[in-house]
């Protein structure tokens, strides 16, 4: 049976090339995956391994990190000064010892714009020895920073921008800008830099004024004398740092593991998204491997049947169609394999090129040789897995009868049967889920989704006649014989019709359900900028950093401001819960904000009354008018009257309050954002006149409302183009699956496509009647595809409510219409070759095909 196996192979090769291909594709993507995810793990890791060489042990106070404001809210913090540097370096197993200062630093370009990327730029202490020299940043240029005017800059940051020995660049930390002038160029091996970050150093006093406060350090670094172990060294610090909380020892190698370890982590994540489309590609082979395999079994009944009468058992002609599978697919898998390792030396190229990622070779495991060729060898053995068991069944005196071996009608009704109970059980699963709503449904609605979609697939030979057999009149009306034809062919075979239409309609599924699922939650999002600010700009900053006093002051001074308000972000208890509320200035709160009150009026904002969102008022149980205990962040405590309630508001937050009634009960003022109202409202011309009034700060951001709803929508349209990116494997395989269907379906046709041509249909008749069988099942798979993606996305948006407020499901009718018209337009390219070798075939020898 391994020769009759070997030998369909080699006389199929041509037909089972698509099948071959689409198994290439697939396990490519796999590898790919794999190796490319490999790489960049182990890149990073051997970057990771000698950053930490010159630290044995590290002392860090975890509430440095935090702002300055951290040690003053936990009285039980402890700092790391001056004097506990002493104290470690003076240790007889210490030979040196380093305290470093970091955070976050903003450099501005000419036009004001933050050099880096959002948190691309980060900030440092430069701590000289003796000699001067910090061993961790030899400069290539110039000296390091010895005063507040100076700064010294990292080599590729440098190179890129063009910063030389002696610019004055305007700096931004966390306040107004600075004007520092570069005092050096230094080079480094820390892996932030040569994944793409940039790094700034401050003299060591001006870092702790930034970054924590006089004296005091966010880390210490110690390295042990030889001989000295890191746990001695450790236990030997642990004696003199201070005893709190936010004080944590760490050995450099476990600093090594655990940075290691996020790298594994992130890899995996990374990984599994991946691995994820790659999944849903093969899943949409196996249409195509099973349909290509059951069209061979029905052009070899006879010689299934005669094999059957010679002798041949059951399982012997099943075990044939089965290493036939296996032959196939563990070449196909050989090449993805082989294909898989160059896309993934492909991505690392370009993750590379873009100076994101460290060097290093390709990466291809055993691990990754034995997942690709057994993932694609059993997927294909799989798909041809009931094809198989249909072919031993072919009872001998077939071969005395025709090739048709039509599926019976028992066999249908018990299909369809399975799949109504299947779609049905899905749909009553997806509306428990939607019902229940936020992370509690999550589980319901995906395991209803999978029924939806197994049920609808096994339905799809049902559907497909009723809904082909609609589009007869109008086929017949305007395109004639050819159009009849077409039609009666898509119907003729529903299985196959099924087959074919599903692969793509999986594709269509989920690319129809990640648009309306973006299109829905960027409508809210522009509903709720344009309905509750009425504000032209928000002013905000870098990384979520608050808003400080100074720059409020600037943008109040700037010209063509009439109306400023910050929004003060404060935390609150009433009555026993917490809640998070914003206070504005009572003054020109009306004109910056325009909250759509159900129950009171905006007059009672300026009373000093709470205007608080639905959802929190219900569950407080107030109305308008009663009143509620606060407890304040300074401790202080009092009530205050409900003025009004209005719709919750993601934008507006739970609670809103006037700045002057919660004057006097906050320990500091946290302005998220500032709104501006200017003279003439929103105009390159205002815009940069707030600019400027910052001092072209790189750390400020002003948007208008066109721009927050830009901003948005450009981060959807970007994440759903990745993602389109990556289905598009998964589409390509099913258009492949449409031309092998058609391709195999014009050999299996040669007589009657003879008859055809005999009878007076000419070429032009034969391409026009595949072309739109073609485009018939493209456009029912299509179809299905927008259907069911839309239903999806509807009960995905059920469960994003609790998220985000207001959401509703939009419908991109213009994209949906789209994707349908794609749908036609693959059917018609995938009929291109199947239709040219149907018109060319020779009449008297289709005729006398046997």
């Amino acid at each position: 049976m391994f020769k009759t196996a070997l030998r369909n192979v080699l006389s199929h090769k041509g037909r089972l090339l698509m099948t071959m291909l689409a198994v290439v594709l697939g396990t490519a993507f796999v590898a790919g995956t794999l190796v490319f995810s490999d790489s960049v793990s182990t890149a990073l890791k051997n970057s990771l391994s000698h950053n930490y060489d010159n630290v044995s042990v590290r002392v860090e106070n975890s509430a440095a990190g935090e702002g300055r404001s951290a040690q003053d809210n936990n009285s039980d913090a402890k700092p790391l000064t001056d004097a506990t540097l002493r104290q470690i370096r003076a240790l007889p197993g210490t030979a040196s010892a380093v305290g470093t200062v970091e955070g976050f630093a903003g450099i501005s370009d000419a036009n004001g714009n933050l050099v880096g990327g959002r948190g691309g730029t980060q900030g440092a202490n430069f701590s000289p020895g003796a000699d001067g020299t910090d061993t961790r940043y030899p400069m290539a240029q110039g000296s390091g920073p010895t005063t507040s005017t100076q700064i010294a800059v990292d080599q590729r940051t440098a190179q890129k921008n063009g910063f030389k020995v002696g610019d004055t660049l305007r700096v931004a930390v966390n306040g107004p800008v600075m004007q520092l002038t570069v005092s050096g160029i230094f080079t480094s091996d820390d892996p932030a830099l040569s994944s793409g970050g940039s790094l700034v150093l401050f003299d060591t006093a001006t870092a702790q004024r930034l970054y924590t406060a006089p004296g005091q350090y966010g880390w210490i670094d110690a390295l042990a004398k030889p001989g000295t172990g890191q746990d001695a060294l450790e236990s030997q610090i642990g004696q003199v740092v201070p005893h709190s909380g936010n004080i944590t020892l760490h050995t450099g190698a476990s600093l090594t593991a655990d940075a290691k370890q996020m790298v594994e982590d992130d890899s995996k994540n990374m990984k599994t998204a991946l691995l994820f489309f790659a999944g849903v590609a093969l899943f949409v082979g196996i249409f195509l491997i099973s349909n290509t395999f059951t069209m061979l079994i029905a052009q070899r009944t006879r010689e299934l049947a005669l094999m059957r009468a010679l002798g041949a058992s059951r399982k012997q002609v099943r075990r044939s169609v089965l290493l036939e599978a296996l032959l196939v697919g563990l070449t196909a898998s050989l090449a993805g394999l082989g294909a898989g390792v160059g896309i993934g030396a492909a991505l690392k190229a370009w993750a590379g090129s873009s100076g994101n990622l460290p060097g290093g070779g390709l990466t291809v495991t055993p691990s990754t040789v034995l997942i690709t060729l057994l993932v694609g060898t059993v997927v294909t053995a799989l798909a041809a897995l009931f094809p198989a068991l249909r072919a031993s069944r072919v009872p001998p005196v077939a071969a005395m009868s025709s090739n048709d071996q039509p599926a019976s009608q028992k066999s249908l009704v018990v299909r369809n049967s399975i799949g109504l109970v299947l779609a049905g059980l899905g749909v009553g699963v997806v509306l428990l889920g939607v019902s229940q709503g936020g992370s509690a449904g999550r589980m319901p609605v995906a395991l209803g989704a999978l029924l939806v979609m197994l049920g609808v697939f096994v339905l799809t030979p049902l559907l497909s006649r009723p809904i082909i057999a609609a589009t007869g009149p109008l086929f017949r009306r305007l395109f004639g014989i050819s159009g009849t034809l077409a039609k009666q062919n898509a119907i003729r075979n529903p299985r196959r019709t099924a087959a074919t239409a599903s692969a793509l309609t999986i594709g269509v599924t989920l690319i129809t359900a990640l648009t309306v699922i973006g299109t829905s939650i960027s409508t809210t999002i522009t509903k709720q900028v344009t309905a509750n600010m009425k504000a032209d700009y928000a002013v905000s900053t870098q990384l979520g950093y608050p808003v400080s006093p100074q720059l409020l002051a600037q943008l109040k001074s700037a010209k063509g401001v009439t109306a400023v308000s910050a929004a003060d972000s404060q935390y609150v208890t009433v009555n026993g819960t917490d809640l998070s509320l914003n206070g504005y200035d009572a003054g020109s709160f009306d004109q910056l904000v325009a909250p759509d009150l159900t129950q009171g009026t905006l007059d009672a904002f300026k009373q000093g009354q709470l205007l608080i969102d639905a959802d929190h008022a219900k569950s407080l149980d107030a109305t308008v008018g009663s009143t509620v205990k606060v407890a304040y962040p300074n401790g202080t405590s009092g009530t205050l009257t409900v003025g009004g309630v209005y719709p919750k508001s993601d934008l507006l937050g739970p609670a809103l309050l006037s700045e002057q009634a919660l004057r006097g009960h906050t320990l500091a003022p946290y302005y998220n954002v500032v709104l501006v109202k200017t003279d003439g409202g929103a105009s390159s011309a205002n815009e940069q006149a707030l600019r400027d009034a910052t001092g072209l700060n790189p750390l400020v951001k002003v948007q208008s409302q066109q721009q927050m709803v830009d901003q948005f929508n450009s981060l959807i349209s970007m994440m759903l183009t990745i993602l389109y990116a990556l289905l598009g494997m998964a589409v390509l395989i099913a258009i492949l699956g449409v031309v092998n269907t058609l391709a195999m379906s014009v050999f299996e046709r040669k007589r009657e496509l003879g008859m055809l041509r005999a009878v007076g249909l000419d070429r032009r008749g034969v391409k026009r009647m595949v072309r739109l069988e073609s485009v018939v099942i493209a456009v029912f798979g299509a179809a299905m595809g927008v259907a069911i993606g839309t239903f999806l996305a509807w009960a995905a948006n059920g469960l994003l409510k609790s998220s985000l407020s207001g959401l509703t499901t939009a419908l991109p009718w213009g994209r949906l219409a789209l994707f349908i018209a794609l749908g036609a337009t693959v059917g018609l390219l995938a009929a291109l070759w199947p239709a040219r070798r149907a018109a060319r075939l020779d009449i008297l020898g289709a005729i006398k095909t046997d």
